[in-house]
């Protein structure tokens, strides 16, 4: 006999009571439920909601630690202009001791909660607005715990005699004040939150703006009645919300949200702030790499050119390591063979060149030397020397600069490299002169010394105004490359008349005295204009 056979009718099972039974599903109820397949969404949904918690309380816990442990944000002066830059550190103190002495005289009179409670609460809060210049985060605590103090003291004595003539909204209707949050105390609250947003990050200060909220809704909300009363039902008298009689009226809905605004205006000023803190970085950044390019490029542009001299120069030692055996009778096998490795040695390292220049030009193949565009066959030609200058100087006369030339002193033996460097000084300078002082007088000047050249070039004060002159401005920095390679020393300065003056020393040989301790490099303040761009 089984089990089924021993189970009583339907009839007679025992039913459980109503609260006790499990719900039954209506035919409409069952008609709108998930259909197949929504019940692993509903769980991960849920699963999600659960986990939520759980996933914000790192970020809460760095939040509370940042408010528990603050770190010292004071508010920057002004930049410009200098003599007001301390003028909103003023006018913050300014407002602070006006909101301290009516925080004083509300809490004592208004709340009636006299001395020394009303005193020092007020003066907490003057002392809060002052203090969130220089900290703002223990401002924000310091304003938070006055008004709660003051709040929860006075509280108690919000009776129905207290109400009575107010100034601002409702005066004169018998409205109770302002709780918990008075004028002066949340004027103050909003100015300390404001700083703080400014000063801080913005998690830190929606930390601080959701504390501050947290305390409105315990001090109002939790200890308030769900009701509100007037004066006299019907009449014309804002509601008031009483706990075992007190009057009052009610500031925590209106003071969370001037609260709110006053962070969201002080976030998006700080942002502000860092986005262009951001951009100058940035520009800063592109004018060290655009300086450091430039730097590059001109240096690029002297190999490119002292790669003629040095291939000469190899040229010749393979030539004259070839020819030189056929000037000795009977040569030694040795000495064929010494000759034959210079002149191998020569031919790899003119290979060598070779290479490196390619590298080099690969950077802008149309134009190898740097010449500017157009210089089709300007790479095959050889190197300007100091031989090619009256060229130069009939190209600039007639191009409208009044140039005279001055030489002076044994014309010595001068290297290659020193000759090519002097000749694109030269070049530079009355580029300069011609692009920033048309109009001006020039003179060239070239002193032959035993020990090198000195070359200065001086142009007048311009007749013209300049045009402006697109480009980086890199010709004194070519300057001071083609000086620095060679161990010499220049100087740029503005002239007493109002011109400019470039004047460098170049070793005879390209290679400094041991005894020069001068500096490559003597600049001194002059027009930004006159740089070549």
């Amino acid at each position: 006999m089984t089990s089924e056979e021993h189970r009583p009718p339907i009839s007679e099972q025992p039913r459980l009571p109503d609260a006790l039974s499990p719900p039954s599903e209506s035919p409409a109820t069952a008609s709108i439920g998930p259909g197949p397949g929504s019940g692993g969404r509903g769980r991960a949904f849920a699963r999600a909601l659960t986990r939520a918690p759980f996933l914000l309380l790192p970020f809460l816990r760095g939040v509370l630690a940042e408010l528990a442990v603050p770190a010292a944000a004071p508010l920057p002066p002004l930049s410009r202009p200098r003599r007001l830059n301390r003028l909103p550190h003023v006018v913050v103190c300014l407002i602070a001791l006006g909101l301290g002495l009516a925080a004083m005289d509300e809490l004592s009179n208004g709340y009636r909660l006299g001395f020394p409670l009303g005193t020092l609460s007020g003066f907490a809060l003057g002392a809060a607005v002052a203090f969130a210049l220089w900290r703002p985060v223990p401002a924000w605590w310091l304003s938070l715990g006055a008004t709660v103090v003051a709040a929860a003291a006075a509280h108690a004595g919000l009776v129905a005699d207290i109400a009575g003539p107010r100034t601002g909204p409702g005066a004169g209707l018998g409205v109770g004040p302002d709780w918990p949050w008075s004028t002066s105390a949340l004027t103050a609250q909003a100015v300390v939150l404001f700083l703080l947003a400014l000063r801080s990050p913005t998690r830190v200060a929606v930390g601080a703006l959701s504390l501050t909220a947290l305390a409105t809704y315990a001090l109002q909300g939790l200890t308030v009645g769900p009701t509100a009363v007037g004066p006299t039902a019907g009449g014309p008298h804002p509601p008031v919300a009483p706990l075992g009689g007190p009057h009052y009226h009610p500031t925590g809905m209106s003071a969370v949200v001037a609260f709110a605004a006053v962070v969201l205006l002080g976030t998006a000023l700080r942002g502000r702030r860092e986005a262009r803190s951001q951009l100058v970085e940035q520009a800063s950044l592109t004018e060290e790499e655009r300086a450091r390019r430039t730097v590059l490029e001109e240096r690029s542009r002297i190999a490119r050119e002292l790669h003629d001299v040095v291939a000469h120069h190899m040229s010749v030692i393979s030539i004259q390591a070839q020819v030189a055996p056929h000037l000795v009778d009977r040569p030694t096998d040795e000495l064929k063979e010494n000759l034959e490795g210079i002149r191998q040695n020569a031919l790899e390292a003119l290979t060598e060149l070779r290479r490196v220049l390619g590298v080099l030009r690969s950077e802008n193949p149309e134009d190898p030397y740097g010449l500017g565009a157009g210089a089709g066959s300007a790479p095959d030609a050889p190197q300007p020397t100091l031989d090619r200058l009256d060229a130069l100087v009939e190209n600039t006369r007639a191009a409208g600069l009044d140039v005279t030339t001055e030489i002076e002193g044994e014309q010595l033996p001068l290297a290659p490299g020193v000759e090519l460097s002097a000749y694109r000084i030269i070049q530079e300078a009355l580029s300069n002169a011609l692009r920033h002082a048309p109009g001006s007088a020039v003179k060239v000047e070239l002193w032959h010394f035993p020990r090198g050249l000195q070359v200065r070039v001086v142009n007048s004060r311009p007749q013209r105004p300049a045009p402006p002159s697109p480009g980086a401005g890199h010709g004194l920095l070519g300057m001071r490359e083609r000086v620095a390679m060679l161990g010499g020393t220049l100087v740029t300065s503005r002239t007493s008349c109002g011109g400019f003056a470039v004047a460098a020393f170049l070793p005879g040989n390209g290679t400094a005295p041991p005894d020069d301790d001068a500096r490559t490099d003597h600049t001194f303040p002059g027009p930004r204009g006159e740089e070549t761009p």
